[in-house]
This record gives C-alpha cells, sequence and structure tokens, in this order.
C-alpha cells in the first residue's frame, strides 16, 4: 500500500473579503475530490485573505499509480487562472516504511450505550486514529 500527500501554498488573485475567498477555495477543493477521488481540504492560512494552502492524500496499491493521481491533481491546481500556485510539498510512502513498519492501532473498545466508529487521518509520518462518538 502507497500512501502520498501533497500541499499546495497558493497565492489568490483579487480576493478582498474572505467570502470571496471561500468562492475560489471551496470549489478547486470540491473539484479534486470529485475529479481525482481523494481527500482534499483547505489546511492552513484560513485567516488570510489572499493566500492558502491546500492539501490532498491519497492511498493506492502501487507508485506508478500514486505518482500519476498526484501529478494529475497538481497540473489541475497549477491550470486555474485565478490563482497562483507559489510552492508544493510533496511526500510518499508505503506501508513497509521502516518507521510504520510492524506498528498496528489498538482496537477502542466500545463506550456503553454510545455509537462509535474510528477513522484513521494521514499526519506526515505519522498515523492518528480518532474514536469518534455520537452526542446523547
Amino acid at each position: 500500500m502507497w500512501i502520498g500527500w501533497i500541499e499546495f501554498d497558493i497565492l489568490l488573485g483579487e480576493v478582498f473579503l474572505l467570502k470571496e475567498k471561500r468562492a475560489v477555495v471551496r470549489p478547486l477543493v470540491n473539484e479534486l475530490r470529485r475529479r481525482f477521488d481523494l481527500a482534499a481540504a483547505e489546511t492552513g492560512d484560513q485567516d488570510l485573505l489572499r493566500r492558502t494552502h491546500i492539501g490532498i492524500a491519497a492511498v493506492a496499491g502501487d507508485r506508478p499509480h500514486l505518482v500519476e493521481v498526484l501529478d494529475a491533481a497538481e497540473r489541475l491546481v497549477a491550470a486555474h487562472p485565478e490563482l497562483e500556485l507559489l510552492s508544493t510539498r510533496r511526500r510518499l510512502s508505503t506501508s513497509e516504511d521502516e518507521e510504520t513498519k510492524g506498528q498496528r492501532s489498538p482496537a477502542c473498545p466500545p463506550s456503553s450505550g454510545a455509537s462509535m466508529f474510528q477513522t484513521a487521518i494521514l499526519q506526515p509520518s505519522v498515523w492518528l486514529k480518532l474514536s469518534l462518538t455520537s452526542l446523547p
């Protein structure tokens, strides 16, 4: 299993309100999700008008396919005329990397009466397991 992520540092064009910023960023994030079936979110500089960071993450069975998907996503972001792609940070890893080899997350015991599910979030070199419980 291959895991990859990219973080885009983006300068937005003529944006003067946070509402205008959302009108540019939200459709881009949704397009990345829809077109490439990957996780995408605004990950930084939410309070700045003309700057943003967008992060994407994907999982694939082989490295060439993962690189192809991440490259296509980067080309899509760079092709948007209303923004300027300043830089990208990228990382690829495999489930057999030395730092993660053999590490397993323990199963969460069910809580009394609350429905529970678990989800994994990809961080650089770290898997975090969150347990989310429903409110009463």
